[in-house]
């Protein structure tokens, strides 16, 4: 992926709910805890120190309500008014389909060989009515794609888009992907070719 000029500032929304509870989101929703919505304004306040000029910058964010709602912290910790956030749904989490709110035993119970066949072929396993790593890549390089020599920005995403497109801008390999963390308290920044990891401290 060619290096942005203007910097990405690529954050994962804050804990909810359900991630308390290890309950799969996926395209299904629930709000932020009250950890979550201060690693939100902890992010917003670490973006008020690395951005100088403020009203130069974007923020898209995934229309999911738990991305949205940390997108809306950060833009008013930045002092900038939600209404102007933009939202694509390339930047929604990767879905298991049938299984979106389901724990991972829940999932094992209803179909038992479900993860061994999940193992097996990782990058381009694609849950029942649900998405693989490699169809989430797809609509994700399409949106960098996009995003290369633009203003910079902010992107407000999930736990498994958020990696794969620090995977992406980088070059990284699926088990590369796969190994990366998901941090709720930490912006990674991304350009000329490289990806930062700052952390808010929470």
């Amino acid at each position: 992926m060619s290096a942005a000029a203007e910097p990405i500032y690529l954050l994962r929304h804050g804990e909810t709910l359900w991630n308390t509870m290890r309950r799969i989101q996926g395209h299904k929703d629930s709000p932020l805890t009250a950890l979550g919505e201060r690693q939100a304004a902890a992010m917003g306040a670490l973006l008020v120190e690395l951005i100088a000029e403020r009203d130069t910058i974007d923020i898209i964010a995934s229309p999911l309500g738990r991305a949205a709602q940390t997108a809306t912290i950060v833009a008013r910790r930045l002092g900038l008014d939600p209404g102007g956030i933009r939202f694509d749904d390339r930047l929604m989490e990767m879905s298991w389909g049938v299984y979106d709110g389901h724990t991972r035993p829940e999932i094992a119970a209803k179909e038992p060989d479900f993860f061994r066949r999940r193992a097996a072929d990782h990058w381009r396993f694609v849950p029942p009515g649900g998405e693989s790593y490699a169809m989430t890549a797809a609509r994700l390089r399409a949106w960098l794609a996009e995003q290369i020599g633009h203003r910079p920005l902010i992107a407000v995403t999930h736990g498994a888009s958020a990696r794969i497109l620090r995977g992406l801008y980088a070059g990284l390999s699926p088990d590369e992907i796969f190994a990366a963390d998901e941090p709720q308290d930490a912006i990674f920044r991304l350009q000329h070719g490289n990806v930062q990891r700052i952390e808010a401290g929470i």
